[in-house]
């Protein structure tokens, strides 16, 4: 059975299930999540409680399965937690999740909690994690991206009784406060919970912008991957943010430019596989393109010509001699402003698309 983090308050309303499986990769939600059912299985009897970390191919699985079917005298319910930070649990570990999972059945004694990092689809698809799923709640976190984290911001905020203004500066504070801890939601959360020490929620909780700028540090973590969808989104000003975030932190000048250049070429291809005639979901699909990816290039790729195309590979040619410490002409010297630069000439040309619909619409009109 799965369930949506969201419906956790009217689940447990209906009552605790002997079998929770948790996975993903925001450990904040995971443990807020972990933390609202220990807490609910207190309030029923559950007073003990066991932690088995799954940690190198030797581990004991016996242990596991032994906690599973013994009490101590103070106690007539336990909850046993089951940890697996690789997400890999091993032959052994397969055999004993799947009696673990067969054995919750009809277990009001015993409450197991087994918690996983993000899993792929062919994990998912496994003979332990089937039984898991089968016989007991699954729960699937996912990141809360870039597009609606102001909206989390904002209903985290509310739960302390505090909230921005209305209108467009309620929603510039709340991008502010996005693009300070983007990619660092734990990070986000100790800010959001320094407002409440420094501003409590009187008379009616509204927070400047002033005082976020003032509060918030810059916590952001970012991802060379997140990049690509920012540079194909046509976000110029957010990836160009993100380019000097991932130089701070130390990222490879390869790596960001691997990122930039391996979606260039992707394009390339794409658009010549449709002009030898294949349909653009085959073409996204033979070059493995999809997800978050496969809607940008829907929207970008009509649009560009073969021109820019090829103009955007020479610049990526250009900047990946840069990197490693050759010189062209017209360019600069700096890897990381080359890398810049590059990444404003994919951002103007992914955004024209953009800007074209918008023409055709016209003030007021319809596209």
């Amino acid at each position: 059975m799965q369930l949506a983090p969201a419906q956790l308050t009217e689940h447990l309303k209906r009552g605790l299930k002997s079998l929770y499986t948790l996975h993903g990769d925001e450990p904040l939600l995971v443990q807020e999540f972990a933390d609202a059912l220990r807490a609910a299985a207190r309030l029923q009897g559950y007073t003990e409680r066991t932690v088995h970390t799954v940690a190198g191919a030797h581990f004991d699985w016996s242990e596991v399965l032994a906690s599973g079917g013994s009490l101590s005298l103070f106690a007539d319910k336990q909850i046993v937690e089951v940890r697996i930070p690789s997400g890999k649990p091993g032959k052994d570990g397969s055999v004993a999740l799947q009696q673990l999972a067969e054995r919750a059945q009809g277990d009001d004694s015993t409450l197991t909690l087994v918690m996983l990092p993000r899993l792929d689809s062919a994990t998912t698809k496994g003979a332990w994690f089937g039984a898991l799923d089968s016989f007991g709640v699954t729960v699937k976190f996912e990141p809360i991206d870039r597009r609606t984290l102001p909206q989390w911001i904002a209903q985290r905020l509310q739960q302390q009784g505090q909230r921005v203004a209305n209108g467009e500066e309620g929603q510039r504070t709340l991008q502010f406060f996005a693009d300070r801890v983007e990619g660092n939601l734990l990070a986000a959360h100790q800010e959001i919970q320094k407002l409440a020490l420094l501003y409590p929620a009187t008379g009616d909780g509204i927070l400047g912008f002033d005082q976020v700028e003032n509060a918030v540090l810059n916590v952001a973590r970012y991802d060379v991957f997140k990049l690509s969808e920012a540079v194909l989104g046509g976000h110029a000003i957010r990836a160009a943010r993100m380019i000097d975030g991932l130089q701070s932190e130390g990222e490879s000048e390869v790596l960001v430019h691997w990122a930039l250049a391996e979606d260039i070429r992707s394009m390339k291809r794409v658009k010549d596989a449709i002009h030898a005639g294949r349909p653009m979901p085959m073409a996204l699909r033979e070059n493995r393109v999809w997800g978050a990816k496969e809607k940008l290039y829907e929207r970008v790729l009509p649009g560009m010509s073969d021109a820019a195309l090829a103009k955007l590979l020479d610049a990526a040619q250009k900047v990946d001699g840069i990197v490693k410490g050759l010189k062209q002409p017209d360019w600069p010297t700096s890897g990381w402003q080359s890398l810049h630069r590059l990444a404003g000439m994919v951002c103007e040309q992914c955004a024209a698309p953009s800007r074209a619909s918008a023409g055709r619409a016209g003030p007021g009109g319809r596209g």
